[in-house]
């Protein structure tokens, strides 16, 4: 079965900022925070670094960043998804800016994650990119525009694009799970956008380059926490 996940869950994202021992340093320090708000934490890493953080860590759901879509056999260099799996991954990651995919990509590889009930991770540019790839039926649609990514422009501004998200893709499958990341670097970031309607959020230069990611870590899931309590009290 698929790995089951909570929400409002925070998700983390280390990119190529950061390689070897320091992905595990971070990655322990998102278990503790998971463990300590009692909070999901995905975290998308390098598959060369996935199966030391699955074997050291207890809370987060580990996701492979890419993966192709080739069968045990032939296919040097390429990333096995059985590969993957064996690893400890949870789940992928299809279609990030920095990694883009056609539709039939994204199909094929949605496909093959589904054989293995390995969740799917989708990224969108647009509102419109979002419908096209719900249509496909992944896990997550992360619909972020690729200018805000990486962190120099700024979160998402105004809550109406986040709700427009939200509503286009739930209007295709209810149980797509949404997420807003583009550009977060605060906690009351994160807030806001889970109080907006948003069922997670994430960063990776956000935690990467801030002047102390470990506390970055901490401050940002304990922000999901806050807005899991609040909506809680509120009856949503």
């Amino acid at each position: 079965m698929k790995r089951t996940i909570r929400t409002p869950y925070f998700e983390i994202g280390t990119k190529n900022y950061i390689y070897g021992d320091k992905v595990l340093e971070y990655a322990m320090a998102a278990d503790r925070a998971a463990e300590k708000y009692d909070i999901d934490v995905l975290f998308i890493t390098s598959p060369i670094e996935i199966r030391r953080v699955v074997e050291h860590t207890k809370r987060l759901i580990v996701l492979a960043p890419y993966m192709d879509t080739l069968r045990p056999g032939r296919g040097m260099a390429d990333i096995l998804p059985e590969g993957l799996k064996a690893a400890g991954a949870a789940g992928v990651v299809v279609n990030h800016c920095e990694k883009p995919m056609s539709l039939p990509q994204i199909k094929k590889t949605i496909d093959r994650a589904n054989e293995l009930d390995m969740l799917v991770f989708a990224c969108a540019d647009t509102v419109a990119e979002a419908k096209a790839i719900a249509e496909l039926h992944p896990d997550i649609i992360n619909p972020e525009p690729s200018e805000l990514i990486g962190g120099s422009g700024g979160a998402v501004s105004g809550m109406g694009y986040v709700k427009d998200c939200i509503n286009a893709i739930k209007a295709i499958y209810p149980d797509i799970l949404v997420e807003q990341a583009a550009g977060i670097t605060t906690g009351q970031q994160v807030y806001d956008f889970i109080r907006a309607g948003s069922e997670a959020a994430g960063a990776a230069s956000g935690i990467m380059n801030a002047e102390d990611p470990l506390a970055k870590i901490d401050e940002l899931i304990a922000a999901t926490r806050r807005a899991a309590d609040d909506l809680k009290k509120a009856g949503k």
